[in-house]
């Protein structure tokens, strides 16, 4: 395996793992998908986590402009992506992580009390995966929200769907890019017309 894993290398881990499920699934926004990509079930293993998060580490250095403010970066998470902030922020030898919670699904994100970032701060977002956007987005804007700067965005997948938000021109960095087939409603869904058994997706 190379120093960074190849979008075909990182696949097979996923499906090694059962971190990459193939079926008939109904995410939450409604949409239907012939693929589940849970990277959590990946990071379980030591040996996994830090080949994921040390081979991303190593796209983010190839980087000139993340490369130059490494001393001084900081790495916010959602609290779901906290192993790989922390596997990167260790990896790059960054400056610090910060992640940031929600108490219940319905609730928004904030961050711990007297744990936040500062206004000027540079920050890059990290998750493990990102499919719609809608983690990234709200952190962004809490980020933002504190006179931080978001100087980019990292995941070890990118999965996007047909409603995946924008980032305007934020740099997004991977290591694997996975297309699913994705429904927009039930009607259009191969998958429901062949009877396959829809498994629901919580989160």
């Amino acid at each position: 395996m190379e120093l960074i894993p190849t979008n075909q290398e990182v696949i097979a881990l996923l499906r090694e793992t059962g971190a990459l499920r193939h079926g008939h699934f109904e995410y939450p926004n409604g949409m239907h998908a012939d693929e589940y990509v849970q990277v959590a079930r990946a990071f379980r293993y030591y040996q996994h986590a830090k080949l994921l998060s040390v081979g991303l580490s190593r796209r983010l250095r190839s980087d000139p402009e993340i490369r130059a403010m490494i001393k001084e970066l900081s790495i916010v998470s959602p609290a779901t992506g906290t192993p790989i902030a922390f596997g990167i922020c260790e990896a790059l030898h960054a400056h610090q992580v910060y992640w940031a919670e929600k108490d219940s699904e319905s609730t928004p994100m904030h961050f711990k009390q007297f744990i936040q970032p500062a206004k000027g701060e540079k920050v890059l977002l990290v998750d493990d995966i990102l499919r719609s956007g809608e983690r990234l987005t709200e952190l962004r804007a809490i980020v933002e929200a504190y006179g931080a700067e978001v100087v980019g965005l990292a995941v070890a997948v990118y999965q996007p769907n047909p409603t995946s938000a924008s980032f305007d021109n934020l740099p997004l960095f991977f290591l694997a890019q996975m297309d699913a087939v994705y429904y927009t409603d039930t009607a259009s869904c191969d998958l429901c017309t062949k009877g396959i058994p829809l498994e629901r997706i919580w989160v």
